[in-house]
């Protein structure tokens, strides 16, 4: 698959199939990952590749809670999914991919989202499917959830990505003109 496919074809996937993901594919998404661009090419960033289904669903259940008990009122219409105990915030993937910077510094979110969005094209290129888990963000990132991933206190966990096989095609997504200003020389 070429890149602008990639592109074009990548989604948002919440259900998956039984099928594990090898180690291999795993490692070529990470590798994927590093070769994104980072401020001052620092490439402040860490990995941690949860696979234990049980780990998942403790990691969900903390991550509702906290969210429930600390999120504004702007999450009203997710409250009540998140008070439901059979959901499952990973959508039952095989693994959850949390990329953290190894600092908390001015430009941590930019540098891994750049990583993240490497993994994700890469992952859609090899035929996986990827969800980035807002829900999971505020308590992986907390004290208690920087001790579950085993990242040191001075890390800040800033993309949760569910990685798994799709269970189907998606369609495509219909998307927006993009609104463009031409300023400058050659505006007109």
């Amino acid at each position: 698959m070429d890149l602008q496919q990639a592109i074009r074809s990548r989604r948002a996937v919440r259900a998956f199939t039984s099928v594990p993901v090898e180690r291999a594919s795993l490692v070529r998404l990470i590798e994927a990952a590093v070769q994104a661009p980072s401020a001052v090419n620092e490439q402040p960033w860490s990995f941690t590749v949860v696979q234990d289904q049980s780990l998942l669903a403790r990691i969900s259940a903390e991550s509702k809670a906290h969210l429930l008990a600390t999120a504004p009122r702007d999450i009203s219409a997710f409250q009540e999914r998140l008070r439901d105990p059979s959901f499952d915030i990973f959508y039952h993937a095989p693994v959850l991919i949390v990329i953290s910077s190894v600092r908390a510094d001015l430009w941590a979110v930019e540098n891994c989202s750049l990583a993240a969005e490497n993994l994700m094209l890469a992952a859609c290129a090899e035929g996986l499917g990827t969800c980035w888990i807002g829900f999971a963000q505020a308590w992986l990132a907390s004290a208690a959830g920087k001790a579950v991933l085993g990242v040191p206190a001075d890390y800040l966990p800033v993309a949760p990505i569910i990685v798994g096989h799709p269970q189907g095609p998606l369609p495509a997504v219909p998307r927006k003109p993009p609104e463009i200003r031409w300023v400058g020389v050659g505006s007109s």
